[in-house]
């Protein structure tokens, strides 16, 4: 599975159970323990996938569950039992208002429907013409790097390759909203801070780490000539890291 249906499947379980919680504050708060605890989970998670994917809703999304100066879910689902001469009664979920319920549906509901707008982001038509031009871009660069390799401009061919690779990992950054200090990072850098931000499996980092060793083959170590069979592992191999991971 690649990262994008990754995230579509991680989108569709926080919708369905996002719906499954405003279920237990309609009508009734006799399941406000349940929701509140189900809340918990379902807003870390959320919180991380649009900070990643909708960085710029995150502050509305985060502001809908605490805001001092606003009503906010982290209210209306906090309270304080009432006293009895000093004593705690055994059931204090009877004492909450309606309107107290009612708000933190709305509220919730709010967080929902950002969740839904990050799905509704993958199915955009600017979405998709984004990636397909990239692709398309990325595929005719590799085409060229192709060509010549197969002419025996090796070095040439690998720098290509190369420049395809780094260029593809500060974009799988900026999807992210993962921000590298590095003036000109390398594909060393991009690599390492993915994997440093989960981005990228273990497995993923030691690929795209044999790619970048490749490239630098072509670039740097001018006493060892690279052959046509490296730099078409090179190519191949980039070509399978732009089409799986994003």
């Amino acid at each position: 599975m690649n990262n994008i249906a990754k995230y579509q499947q991680d989108i569709d379980r926080l919708i369905l159970s996002g719906d499954e919680l405003s279920k237990l504050l309609v009508g009734s708060n006799d399941n406000l323990l349940k929701f509140r605890e189900g809340y918990e989970i379902w807003y870390s998670e959320a919180l991380s996938l649009v900070s990643m994917l909708m960085p710029i809703r995150i502050n509305d999304f985060c502001s809908y569950y605490d805001n001092k100066n606003h009503d906010s879910l982290k209210k209306a689902i906090t309270f304080t039992p009432p006293r009895n001469n000093g004593m705690n009664f055994v059931s204090p979920l009877e004492y909450i208002p309606p309107q107290q319920i009612d708000l933190a549906l709305s509220l919730f509901s709010n967080q929902l429907n950002i969740v839904k707008s990050v799905r509704n982001r993958f199915e955009s038509s600017l979405f998709d013409i984004k990636a397909v031009l990239q692709a398309d871009l990325f595929d005719s660069e590799l085409d060229a790097a192709t060509e010549l390799n197969n002419k025996g401009f090796m070095r040439g061919a690998g720098a290509i390759a190369g420049v395809v690779l780094e260029n593809h990992l500060s974009q799988v950054c900026d999807n992210h909203s993962v921000r590298i200090a590095k003036k000109n990072p390398t594909i060393s850098d991009y690599n390492d801070i993915l994997k440093v931000n989960g981005i990228l499996t273990i497995p993923d980092w030691r690929f795209i780490q044999l790619m970048g060793d490749l490239r630098n083959l072509c670039d740097h170590n001018k006493s060892i000539e690279p052959t046509k069979e490296q730099i078409k592992d090179l190519i191949e191999g980039v070509n399978k890291i732009i089409k799986t991971i994003f």
